[in-house]
């Protein structure tokens, strides 16, 4: 299942119509990658429609038992297609994510404080241009993280970063929305991590910015954003802390699929693929 938006610049040629379309930037990025589950799905879908990306991002904040990221994980989304892993709350979750953080493409919030291991940006070379995938986190509801809007304004009015993607990782669609609207303009895209369920409102912001409020979780469709449901419902009915597995079964695939063009979006659209039953 597939639902596009193209902005009104794309719409009517203004950006230089379909001659153009070879020499746009073709970005994927994955939501959040959930237990085994979600890495057998990526490793079997991804392949299958790599070719038509030049750059794929994925969140692998849970990729591993649905807390964290390890060597293992990590190396079965980069086998898969996998550029640019991005992280999250569970940043720490696994010691060996240290060794990752200090020579692999993995990114941690950029809003932890100065001396956490690791880096909260990357700068890569796609089709010849800078492109800097950019990790951040929100503070409603979530850990209590420096300041993230000062943290890309910081970040920002440093050397050139090319066309810049953003990670928000976040809990309140008020704190992610008002975190793409300041920095519209200013980046190609802001894309919601954290909550795992895919928005319906992925489009163009008035200056130039894709966005998408979440895109939602890569992992086990019948389960509690990821969990076995009995863990959250006897946690919700008992108020007492219970074990969370990783659900079993088929699993969904969810993405956004953007198109940049001179540091702007100019088309974004929700993917979604789910196991055949």
């Amino acid at each position: 299942m597939r639902f596009r938006h193209l902005s009104p610049q794309v719409a009517d040629g203004s950006r230089g119509g379909l001659g153009t379309v070879a020499l746009m930037l073709r970005l994927l990025f994955i939501g959040d990658v959930y237990g085994k589950p979600g890495r057998r799905v990526l490793a079997a879908h991804l392949p299958s429609i790599r070719g038509a990306y030049d750059v794929v991002i994925a969140n692998g904040e849970n990729a591993a038992g649905g807390h964290g990221l390890n060597a293992e994980s990590a190396k079965t989304m980069f086998s898969a297609g996998v550029d640019v892993i991005t992280l999250g709350n569970h940043a720490f979750g696994h010691r060996d994510v240290h060794a990752l953080l200090g020579s692999a493409k993995v990114v941690r919030p950029l809003n932890y404080p100065i001396g956490t291991p690791g880096g909260g940006f990357l700068t890569i070379q796609a089709k010849g241009e800078r492109l800097t995938v950019v990790n951040v986190m929100g503070r409603v509801f979530m850990d209590p993280l420096d300041d993230p809007f000062k943290a890309l304004d910081d970040l920002l009015e440093g050397p050139d970063l090319g066309s810049v993607i953003v990670d928000f990782h976040a809990e309140a669609t008020s704190e992610k929305a008002a975190f793409a609207y300041h920095l519209d303009g200013r980046v190609a895209a802001v894309l919601g991590t954290h909550t795992h369920v895919p928005t319906a409102d992925a489009r163009i912001l008035p200056n130039g910015t894709g966005f998408q409020t979440d895109v939602g979780m890569t992992g086990p469709l019948e389960s509690v954003i990821g969990a076995a449901p009995e863990g959250p419902i006897a946690r919700f009915t008992t108020r007492m802390p219970t074990k969370l597995t990783v659900a079993e079964g088929r699993a969904v695939f969810n993405a956004a699929a953007l198109t940049l063009d001179g540091g702007s979006c100019v088309a974004i659209e929700r993917y979604a693929f789910t196991e055949p039953a």
